[in-house]
This record gives structure tokens, sequence and C-alpha cells, in this order.
């Protein structure tokens, strides 16, 4: 039930190093508000494989940002739904990193920046993909 020093240090360095060694791969229009900044990070969320996945999954992630739209230390996963697995977590754990991958370096309008400049912002993703109701069987298709 409660994790090891090792699994957690393990799981932040994964974070961190998705998301500090990338740069943003879809240049758009500068970010000017923290409804844009939620939206673009939803942009780039992409949830587990459906094998991989919980209906109705929820996991929150703690970040900040530099004025120039890099992310500011190490983003820091503050909730995960209480139902899911430890193998559901740790799916949901890497495509929040990948995530943030994708969209490692945001570009803020100046006024922005200055504004969101190290404020601790939490994002929460949900999926609330329809699961197949093959998979609620435990029978895939084709099998």
């Amino acid at each position: 039930m409660f994790k090891s020093r090792l699994q957690i240090a393990a799981e932040a360095l994964v974070i961190a190093a998705l998301s500090a060694s990338a740069a943003a791969q879809n240049p758009q229009a500068p970010i000017g508000t923290l409804t844009d900044l939620e939206s673009t990070l939803l942009a780039c969320w992409v949830p587990p494989p459906m094998e991989q996945s919980r209906p109705g999954m929820q996991i929150a992630v703690l970040l900040s940002f530099k004025r120039n739209g890099e992310l500011f230390g190490e983003p820091r996963i503050t909730f995960q739904s209480r139902e899911a697995s430890e193998a559901e977590r740790s799916a949901y754990r890497i495509a929040v990193a990948q995530t943030l991958k994708r969209c490692a370096s945001l570009q803020f309008t100046e006024a922005f920046g200055n504004t969101v400049a190290g404020q601790p912002l939490t994002m929460t993703f949900i999926d609330d993909r329809e699961q197949p109701p093959d998979s609620r069987a435990g029978s895939r298709p084709g099998e």
C-alpha cells in the first residue's frame, strides 16, 4: 500500500527527465490566460492505451513555469484515483510525463509569463473515454 522511497524517486525522475529534455512540438499563438494554458496542456494529453486505462481515472500534477514558458522545477503528481491499481497509476504517470514532454516549453505572452512565473499550478487530467464493451468483459476483438 505504501510506496517505497525508491519507487517515488523513480517516478519523479521519469517525469523530470521527460519534461526537462523536451521542446514544444506544435508552434502556436502565445498563451495569455490560464484557460489557454489548460487548453494547450489538454491538447498535448494522450491517455494510456485502453488496455492499461481505467474509466474515469483522474491524475493531478503540480507544476510551475518560468516567464518564458519553460517548466520551472520538477512537476509532482499530487493526486491519483484511489480505485486505480498500481499498474494503472503507473501508466497514467507515464502519460502525464509524455504530455509534459510534448508541451515542455510553451510560448507565453510577456504579461502572462510575468503573472505565472514561479506560481504553483495544478493541472488535473481525466480519462473520460468510453471503454469498448469488449474490454469490460475481459476479451479483445479478434480473440
